[in-house]
């Protein structure tokens, strides 16, 4: 991302974080009505679910600017989704889900040049995460016993 991208995700998640409960209400509605089947993957009971949303996306924009620790933290929160049955497909429908919550919450200030840099914002945490989860998953498949050998 460049220092521009940077700038805009950072003065625009402020304006976020001012209705905080609306937009993660936001979120989680509109990514329930494009895929029904992700509500039992986020537990949405209570305003601490969304709070711990705005928690971690507000730490992702603060690690902007140290791209090393974002990755890690990433790849982290990665694992973690990887527990909780998410699944590479489910990231576009989660991003869709972010880009239309911030639309709806910035009104006039989600210009193209904010739009284009939240979508790299994205695509660049989603990657990572997927990154992290597909060598995880090489790395447990390659110390499986062979299923074949374990029958004979």
């Amino acid at each position: 991302m460049n220092s521009r991208q940077i700038e805009l995700i950072r003065s625009t998640f402020v304006q976020v974080e001012s209705i905080a409960d609306q937009a993660t209400a936001l979120f989680y509605e509109r990514l329930f009505e494009l895929d029904p089947a992700l509500r039992p993957m986020f537990s949405v009971r209570t305003s601490a679910d969304g709070t711990r949303l705005m928690r971690t996306v507000k730490s992702a924009v603060n690690l902007l600017d140290r791209p090393y620790a974002l990755v890690s933290a990433m790849e982290a929160l990665g694992r973690r989704h990887l527990a909780g049955g998410v699944k590479d497909e489910h990231y576009v429908t989660i991003g869709a889900a972010l880009l239309w919550t911030l639309e709806r919450g910035l009104g006039h200030a989600f210009t193209p040049d904010v739009k284009n840099a939240w979508l790299t914002f994205y695509l660049l945490t989603a990657n990572t995460m997927k990154a992290a989860i597909a060598r995880y998953n090489a790395t447990v498949e390659a110390d499986e016993p062979d299923a074949v050998a374990c029958l004979n």
